[in-house]
């Protein structure tokens, strides 16, 4: 199996039909693997490539997708697959021989998409959140920059009190000052 020329055949772990998407995706998390699964629903066989993808993961973490009958990567090769039960291989490479594939930026995924999208588990979103380097987080399900300044509690409270401040301030200057209810 080659994605696009990148990715060279490599050694088969394990073949298992009838794979839950997130028990295969839990045991590369477990076993920290580096290489790929190649996805394949029941139907397939008769199907050809329109139901199979290839996800590559590094220490366990996604980093790319590929959908060979859409030829779509990224997202698009998750979206493109149905079904929570399929033939899976898994296979293990050397990093050096994912090197050039991890660059095509059009395959990668976020490190939880494939844990949200096809298993929709939130313990394996978890487990991988915390497997994940933290600049694969930010690419999907991390923290977006919204929910990383909503979490910032000291900041929205600063943000809140120069509002108080302008507002009492324009409410002064306006002669609106006994309009004004300071919630304390």
């Amino acid at each position: 199996m080659v994605v696009d020329g990148h990715i060279p055949e490599g050694e088969l772990c394990r073949s298992r039909t009838d794979a839950d998407v997130g028990d295969t995706l839990s045991g590369v998390l477990d076993r920290e693997l580096t290489g790929y699964v190649v996805f394949e629903s029941g139907g397939s066989i008769l199907l050809g490539d329109d139901e199979r993808a290839v996800v590559t993961f590094e220490d366990g973490v996604p980093v790319l997708a590929y959908h060979p009958g859409s030829d779509a990567g990224g997202d698009d090769a998750l979206d493109a697959l149905s079904g929570r039960l399929f033939h899976t291989a898994v296979y293990e490479l050397p990093p050096d021989e994912l090197r050039a594939a991890h660059r095509v930026e059009d395959l990668r995924v976020g490190a939880l998409a494939p844990a949200r999208r096809l298993a929709d588990d939130a313990a394996l979103v978890e487990r991988t959140r915390e497997a994940a380097p933290e600049g694969r987080l930010s690419e999907d399900g991390g923290t977006s920059a919204v929910e990383a300044f909503l979490a910032d509690t000291e900041s929205i409270e600063s943000i809140r009190e120069e509002a108080r401040a302008e507002a009492a301030s324009r409410a002064a200057e306006w002669g609106l000052s006994d309009q004004i209810d300071d919630g304390t």
